[in-house]
């Protein structure tokens, strides 16, 4: 290695840096020469960038707009539905019914198996049956396909946003996908993992078909249940429900009250991916048919005999939160050896953070048209609310302060309950609200769309975008347009449901920004002697720095091949 060339290189990267700067920007090399020289001449900002064009955006995409008023159904009652894509009503009625009682022409509007749901057996003769078979399966949604670069099933929670999850789902028939040509999911496969409902007092039969490539069980987490081979527990009540096997779990739930089933195998992994779930315990009433599952959670468009003793409508409310350093596990691989290192040995979730969060298994915008509650003045509406997230929810309710009237399944004292408009919920904790619209000031301050949201910020955005996450809202229905949407004074939040947005592409005030004050900076542009010169000097710095490098690469060669030289002389 030659020193004065090498010197010679060292000084001129170190001359070219100097000059590099001064052109940039003199100060930075003396910060007195402007004193000297007078200030420059003024030099314009350069252009905003054009406001990018919005593309067209669906708002409801409206697949069965029928399914959202009331029916009956073989003598069911079914309540209307405001979301934008509610419940199948014939699923409900099947539901409500059993799969077994239902007749063909009703089964056949579903995609249930026929044994989805059995009831049978009007034990205590009080007209509603008391034998309940409730069969569930377990599901991946946008995971990696051997055939394509499509996730499937598919299933957004927003514009363009498509993590891995797993649900328990009811046991279906047919594709998990739409069809062979739309690679969504069916409506029944999706976040989140399906509310369960029972009576108390029933014989529950609770069967886990695992259809899954992972093991699984079932801890019925707050419901009143026997230890042996019933708990759900791999390390001490049970083996794992290994792929293609099944488990039978046998309850009499003795005690009414909100509760919560998910998978206790590798419990970090899989709750976090979506293996949990509302377990709803009703009071026993005579003729107390209750809608044993309520896929997609949100409005229960059959409820209990007894929650309509005390108001005229119920929802469940489900907060989860996804880590895509997990999620994306499943849309990188199917090699099921290679996804349990990396989730079972490799993941981490003391060091996870979560980027999406949902409430009903959707995320802001969709959240505004799927999650929505719809009230009318002056009255009850009964809210259960599950905490399926690692951190605290802190749930905000604007415009209304709501009465806590249980926690984990048990009912708080009446002299007791406190009223609110922030409610701490912790991971796993169950709490149930009374959401009285009397326009009192205190319940309510009248009608409007009020949002609904937890208070820890972050979990108002989506993988950092705002507005996003749970937000949510309550709405009076004078509010609600005919596309199931409320309309508002505010903003116009058609860019918010594009991917553009989400991928940070639209500017997050452009349609409300009609003179460019903060559009996106355009690119600067060469139109002086001085961008010429630092441009060149740049070049020529980069070329000095590339010439260091092959220097000392042949100097540090050079030395390895004499030190190897000697040790083979020796």
């Amino acid at each position: 290695m030659k020193r004065f060339p090498v010197i010679g290189l060292i000084v001129s990267a170190i001359a070219l840096s100097a000059i590099a700067l001064f052109l940039y920007d003199p100060s930075l090399v003396y910060a007195r020469f402007f004193e000297y020289t007078g200030m420059p001449a003024y030099q314009a900002a350069p252009n905003s960038k054009p406001k990018p064009e919005i593309p067209d955006a669906v708002i409801c995409d409206e697949d069965y707009p029928e399914w959202r008023k009331s029916y009956t159904i073989g003598g069911v009652p079914i309540q209307a539905s405001d979301a934008c894509n509610p419940d199948n009503p014939y699923e409900v009625a099947a539901f409500v019914r059993g799969t077994n009682n239902v007749i063909m022409p009703v089964l056949m509007e579903t995609q249930l198996s026929d044994d989805a749901v059995v009831k049978t057996n009007d034990r205590d003769g009080d007209g509603d049956p008391d034998d309940i078979v409730i069969r569930v399966e377990v599901a991946e949604l946008n995971g990696r396909s051997p055939d394509g670069k499509e996730f499937v099933p598919g299933f957004e929670i927003a514009p363009g946003i498509k993590p891995g999850a797993w649900v328990f789902a009811p046991k279906s028939r047919g594709m998990s996908t739409v069809n062979r040509d739309d690679l969504s999911a069916n409506h029944l496969l999706r976040l989140p993992s399906a509310p369960i409902r029972v009576e108390a007092g029933d014989n529950v039969t609770l069967i886990l078909e695992n259809t899954h490539y992972f093991p699984h069980t079932i801890h019925l987490h707050g419901v009143d249940h026997s230890f042996e081979d019933n708990d759900g527990v791999p390390q001490t009540s049970e083996k794992m429900t290994m792929p293609g096997e099944q488990h039978v779990y046998k309850i009499k739930p003795r005690h009414a009250g909100t509760m919560l089933y998910h998978c206790h195998v590798q419990v970090q992994v899989h709750m976090m991916m979506g293996l949990q779930g509302f377990f709803i315990v009703e009071e026993n009433r005579p003729n107390n048919w209750v809608q044993t599952f309520n896929v997609g959670a949100g409005k229960v468009r059959k409820p209990s005999v007894a929650v309509l003793e005390d108001y005229a409508q119920e929802y469940d409310l489900h907060y989860q939160a996804i880590d895509t350093e997990l999620s994306d596990m499943i849309q990188e691989s199917n090699d099921v050896r290679q996804l349990a290192k990396s989730m079972n040995r490799l993941y981490d979730i003391t060091d996870g953070t979560d980027d999406y969060f949902m409430l009903n298994g959707k995320s802001f915008p969709y959240t505004l048209r799927e999650s929505l509650i719809t009230v009318e003045p002056n009255q009850h509406t009964k809210l259960r609310v599950l905490n399926g997230m690692p951190d605290t929810l802190s749930l905000h309710t604007h415009g209304h302060k709501a009465t806590i009237t249980a926690y984990d399944g048990v009912d708080v004292n009446p002299l007791a309950r406190i009223t609110r408009d922030v409610y701490a919920v912790t991971a796993a904790q169950r709490i149930d609200l009374d959401l009285y619209t009397k326009d009192d000031g205190l319940h309510s301050y009248g009608s409007g769309i009020w949002l609904m949201h937890d208070h820890a910020e972050r979990a108002i955005t989506t993988d950092g975008m705002a507005p996003g996450g749970n937000v949510s809202q309550i709405v009076y229905r004078k509010y609600l347009n005919k596309n199931a949407m409320a309309t508002g004074q505010g903003e116009n939040v058609t860019p918010y449901f594009t991917p553009e947005y989400y991928n940070r592409e639209i500017p997050s005030w452009t349609l409300a920004d009609g003179f460019g004050f903060f559009d996106d900076v355009g690119e600067r542009s060469i139109d002086n002697y001085k961008d010429v010169l630092l441009v060149i000097v740049l070049g020529m710095l980069l070329g000095v720095m590339f010439l260091l490098l092959v220097a000392f690469y042949g100097f540090f060669r050079r030395v390895a091949i004499k030190l190897n030289g000697g040790a083979n002389n020796e």
